[in-house]
């Protein structure tokens, strides 16, 4: 039985390249900064914006391998997958603390290869190889909050 997927407004106008670029960004920062994922994040077409909190602010040389490395994921050409899981029974290395508190007891998981997992209901693409080049435009910190504006450009 396939599952009916509702998505609300705000997430029916996302761009699907740029939402599936800002969950690679999102895990880029965990793993590199040990900062949780963007609570705060704005997705669009042209351009978009992350918040994360560090306790330092990261050097132009970490900025640049972010990029980098976000460039190397999406090269790697990884399916994008979703799947429909019980709220009871989400891996717990998947922090559901985004989530409103009525949430639906059935969850949509993505997953983005084995790069990372979360649970969505953005729309998003195929494959990473439809993403397109990560450009970061601008970065700045102010109390601990680290911005982070990106565009996608075209290969």
């Amino acid at each position: 039985m396939e599952q009916q997927l509702q998505l609300n407004d705000h997430n029916k106008q996302e761009h699907p390249p740029m939402h599936t670029a800002e969950h690679i960004l999102n895990q880029t920062m965990v793993r590199m900064f040990g900062c949780e994922r963007s609570k705060n994040t704005h997705i669009e077409k042209k351009k978009s914006k992350c918040d994360y909190y560090l306790s330092a602010s990261p050097s132009e040389e970490q900025m640049a391998e972010v990029e980098r490395k976000v460039n190397e994921v999406i090269g790697m050409h990884l399916p994008v997958t979703a799947e429909f899981v019980d709220k009871d029974h989400v891996p717990e290395e998947i922090d559901l603390s985004k989530l409103p508190e009525n949430v639906s007891q059935t969850l949509r998981i993505v997953r983005i290869g084995s790069y990372d997992t979360c649970a969505c209901i953005g729309r998003h693409v195929a494959n990473t190889a439809e993403i397109g080049i990560f450009k970061i435009i601008s970065y700045d910190m102010e109390n601990q909050r680290l911005r982070i504006r990106f565009k996608l450009l075209q290969e």
